[in-house]
C-alpha cells in the first residue's frame, strides 16, 4: 500500500512538471497604462517625461499603504516613502522603459522628478527620464519599449494621448505605435509594443 501511494505521488509529480510551462509559471498582476512626453529644448530632445496609470486593485494597495491620513492626497512625506519603497527597486527592470537611439540600447542612469498622485483612486506615477539627443538636418530615431520583462506587471500603451510633445516648434517628425516583432522578452513568448520617433532639425534641414 504503501508503495502504491509513493508511486503515485512520484507520477503525479512528474505530470506537473511535464505540463509546467514559463506561460503558466506568471502572468500579469498588476496592470499599467502609459503615456510619455517627449521634452525637446534648443539642443534637441532633452527628456522623456513617462506617466503611469495603475489599475484599481494596486492603487488601492500604495493608497492604504502609503497615504496614511487616508486623505486621498499624496503629500510630500508620502511621495518620498513611496519613491523609495515602491519605485526606485524598479531600476533592476529598467524602469520597465527600454530605449534605442539609432538602433542603440540607451542606459537609463537617472530617473528624477518622481511625483506620486490619486485621481479619483486611481494611483499615477509621473517621472522624467534624461536622455539628450542632438538635432540634426537628417532624422534621428528613438525607439521607447514599454514592458516589465518579469511579466509580472503588463504596460499598456495609453489609446489617445499615448505621446505628446514640449518645446518641439524647431523640430519635424514623425512617429508610430506598433508591436515589435523582431524581438521577444519573458522566455521568447511576448512581443514588446514600442513607440518609434523620428525628428530633425527644422532649421538645419
Amino acid at each position: 500500500m504503501y508503495r502504491l501511494g509513493f508511486l503515485a505521488c512520484i507520477t503525479s509529480l512528474l505530470v506537473s512538471l511535464l505540463l509546467f510551462t514559463p506561460e503558466t509559471a506568471s502572468h500579469p498582476h498588476v496592470f499599467i497604462v502609459t503615456r510619455y512626453t517627449l521634452v525637446f529644448d534648443k539642443e534637441g530632445l532633452a527628456g522623456i517625461r513617462v506617466n503611469w496609470q495603475f489599475d484599481k486593485y494596486f492603487s488601492a494597495m500604495i493608497s492604504g499603504d502609503y497615504d496614511s491620513d487616508h486623505n486621498g492626497v499624496i503629500d510630500p512625506e508620502e511621495n518620498q516613502q513611496i519613491e523609495k519603497e515602491a519605485f526606485q527597486n524598479l531600476e533592476d527592470y529598467g524602469f520597465f522603459t527600454f530605449i534605442k537611439i539609432d538602433k542603440k540600447p540607451f542606459e537609463i542612469k537617472i530617473v528624477r522628478d518622481f511625483l506620486a498622485s490619486l485621481d479619483e483612486d486611481e494611483l499615477i506615477y509621473e517621472f522624467f527620464i534624461p536622455c539628450q539627443v542632438s538635432a540634426a538636418p537628417f532624422y534621428k530615431e528613438i525607439r521607447i519599449a514599454a514592458y516589465d520583462p518579469s511579466y509580472y506587471t503588463a504596460v499598456y500603451f495609453a489609446e489617445n494621448n499615448a505621446l505628446s510633445l514640449e518645446e518641439e516648434d524647431e523640430i519635424e517628425y514623425k512617429s508610430r505605435i506598433a508591436e515589435n516583432k523582431e524581438e521577444t522578452y519573458y522566455y521568447g513568448m511576448v512581443h514588446p509594443w514600442e513607440l518609434t520617433f523620428c525628428f530633425r532639425s527644422k532649421s538645419q534641414s
